[in-house]
């Protein structure tokens, strides 16, 4: 396993996160009521300093009331401005010292403005939702908000008791008292600030497929009126399941869930353990199984093997979509060679200015990026062969399991499985912004 951080700021996004520090662990504690839109909460956040004393450190925090801060159980300085809190502790923290920050905050939660529109906390009709990729994270909780800094997290949410709660990981507690319950999950494993997934709900909960001895529980949480047309459309996403671990290697987190809101969704949001799906991809039609293969192949890429800055989304956007066109081919639909043939005929009638490994703020979600991606990541197999290619996928799964990368760690991790250098390839299809010629190789999964 490695576990990399980030030297600096995220040069996306530098008013979010400190790499000055790295936190480990999570525990929030939140009361939530869905009619008012009332959210408060505690967080404690045990955090270690980086390499030199720190006078002081920088949470992400949206448009709250502050109840208290403490810093080691003291009082620190603090402001609080543009989802800012810059905390100054009583003493200076020491180089490499262990710290616990408590957080406590209140207010109405609305999601963070961006150049996408709002990201984070999302008030529904009748509950809420989290979607937060990339910077939504703060609009609901104080974090370091950088994609780099993982965490394990304990959640305790409580709402009144018509409403499901369901978050990443595993339900520890559910205890109702009066006309509340409060909801405890636990999530290990390290966690990205944005793939912090939850929803709020009037759900039913159902089991997908049966996991048997040692396999991976999956639930679907759905309102009930939905169920037919959910049955249908996710009834092969324990083929899918057994499909991505034997390429990818063992799913790496306790469980899956899928929550279907009863609004719709622009698209799907991948969070750790869970994916959140609107209620437009579900049609009793199979209409979105693509959707279904692309957000649960990002729990090994991007939510297991996670990106050090935003910079590389390609390594979480190009290989989920590189999943689609496997899941496609074992399915008995197109091959992977049919659908990289499509995206690069679509590629070719669009600007080429997308440099995949710094596409830029204003492109990362470019859907050229998500498809020249799938072409690149097709381009790497077909220069290594089938089997060096899917020994390479494993590999970079389970090597990096629960850590970091860049696009230079994906360039070395593929060059160790060939004989020969493939830094043409990757000048072309990665660090240059030209369409190269479609790879010619015609595969299919061999194992």
């Amino acid at each position: 396993m490695t576990v990399q951080q980030a030297a600096g700021q995220d040069p996306y996004f530098p008013a979010n996160g400190d790499a000055r520090y790295r936190v480990h662990r999570y525990e929030l504690a939140l009361d939530y009521r869905p009619g008012p839109n009332r959210l408060s909460g505690t967080a404690r956040i045990n955090a270690i300093a980086g390499r030199a004393p720190m006078p002081e450190f920088q949470l992400n925090l949206g448009d709250f009331k502050i109840g208290r801060i403490r810093v080691d159980g003291r009082q620190p300085h603090y402001t609080h401005r543009g989802g800012r809190l810059r905390v100054r502790p009583a003493k200076p923290l020491r180089a490499g010292a262990a710290f616990t920050v408590e957080v406590h905050w209140s207010g109405n939660p609305k999601p963070v403005a961006s150049p996408w529109g709002g990201l984070g906390w999302e008030e529904l009709t009748d509950g809420a939702l989290v979607a937060s990729q990339p910077i939504g994270a703060p609009s609901w909780y104080p974090c370091n908000d950088r994609p780099a800094d993982k965490a394990s997290y304990q959640i305790s949410i409580t709402t009144p008791s018509a409403y499901a709660v369901v978050a990443g990981g595993r339900l520890l507690t559910r205890t109702t008292k009066a006309s509340t319950t409060t909801w405890v999950y636990e999530q290990s494993a390290p966690t990205s600030s944005y793939l912090v997934g939850l929803s709020i709900g009037k759900y039913q909960t159902v089991l997908l497929g049966d996991p048997g001895l040692g396999g991976v529980p999956q639930h679907g949480h759905i309102p009930a009126e939905l169920l037919p047309e959910f049955s249908r459309d996710f009834a092969r996403q324990p083929a899918m399941m057994e499909l991505f671990q034997e390429l990818f290697g063992p799913y790496p987190f306790d469980e899956y869930a899928v929550v279907v809101t009863e609004e719709e969704l622009d698209v799907p949001v991948e969070a750790q353990g869970l994916s959140l799906f609107g209620s437009n991809h579900v049609d009793g039609a199979r209409g979105s199984e693509r959707l279904v293969a692309h957000e649960l192949a990002h729990q090994w890429f991007g939510n297991s093997v996670s990106i050090a800055d935003w910079r590389h989304i390609w390594l979480n956007e190009g290989f989920a979509k590189y999943a689609e066109w496997l899941w496609s081919e074992r399915s008995g639909g197109r091959t992977a060679h049919q659908h990289a043939a499509a995206a690069h005929r679509l590629l070719s009638t669009l600007p080429q200015d997308l440099r995949l490994a710094d596409p830029g703020r204003k492109s990362m979600f470019d859907d050229r990026l998500y498809e020249r991606g799938g072409v690149a990541v097709h381009a790497v197999r077909c220069a290594l062969g089938d089997i060096a290619f899917f020994r390479m996928l494993r590999s970079w799964a389970g090597l990096h399991r629960n850590g970091t990368v860049t696009t230079t760690t994906f360039t070395s991790h593929a060059s160790r499985f060939t004989s020969e250098p493939l830094d043409q390839l990757f000048d072309a299809w990665v660090f240059g912004t030209r369409l190269p010629p479609m790879p010619s190789a015609e595969t299919g999964i061999a194992v």
